[in-house]
């Protein structure tokens, strides 16, 4: 039996997840949670958060950095912890994860948003609603009109990633946890089908399609 991911498209979390199950070699069926509709996931992880994964012997872990652990321990082969790169990979992943993810959000907000809506007008006004319940009345499209600014933090973020890339096909020479990571937030950049990442970091973009050729056998389920 294989494994089931259970998803929302965008989410660079789920993104870097796929990626580390197939890296892995784990065959797995990708769920994709309606936004409205989470009954499965939450009978499934006990909550109604992505990603989670329910492995073939029927354990369920959710988080992305807690699965990455977990699929570590439970196939240690291919390692996503290059020798002498263990703690680096750890401090990048979370600086990834938790910090640049902070600039790569409001760039793909619009994106989602229409994404969303186009799924429904009611999944649309909920993805809205969770948003400013969170941020505050006003956050989306305050957001969505930064455009310009946020652009031009992004690509400051991304600078060092673009650099380090031009050295090496992956972020400490060989394919680990931090790549997966990366190529988590930068696919919030290409969810829609088409890939966004500034034209002229020619590095980011090479990494990406290197990390996204990565595959195993996927079903897809609705």
């Amino acid at each position: 039996m294989a494994a089931k991911l259970y998803q929302f498209l965008g989410s660079p979390f789920c993104a870097k997840v796929r990626k580390l199950l197939a890296f892995k070699g784990v065959e797995f069926e990708v769920v994709e949670v309606d936004y409205l509709e989470r009954k499965e996931l939450l009978l499934a992880s006990g909550q109604i958060t992505v990603p989670a994964v329910t492995l073939d012997n029927g354990e369920t872990i959710v988080d992305s950095a807690r699965i990455a652990m977990r699929l570590e321990e439970l196939y240690p082969e291919p390692t996503i912890f290059p020798s002498g790169w263990r703690g680096m990979h750890l401090v990048l992943a979370d600086f990834i994860d938790n910090h640049l993810e902070e600039s790569v959000y409001p760039v793909a907000l619009a994106d989602e948003l229409a994404y969303y809506s186009r799924e429904g007008a009611d999944r649309g006004a909920l993805w809205r609603f969770i948003r400013e319940r969170k941020y505050g009345k006003g956050f989306v499209d305050r957001t969505i009109a930064d455009h310009s600014a946020n652009w031009e933090r992004l690509r400051e973020a991304l600078a060092p990633f673009e650099d380090q890339l031009g050295n090496a096909p992956f972020l400490t020479g060989r394919i680990g946890l931090a790549d997966f990571a990366l190529y988590g937030q930068l696919f919030y950049l290409a969810f829609t089908g088409e890939l966004k990442i500034p034209a002229e970091m020619k590095n980011l973009r090479a990494f990406f399609g290197r990390v996204d050729r990565i595959s195993s056998k996927i079903e897809e389920s609705n």
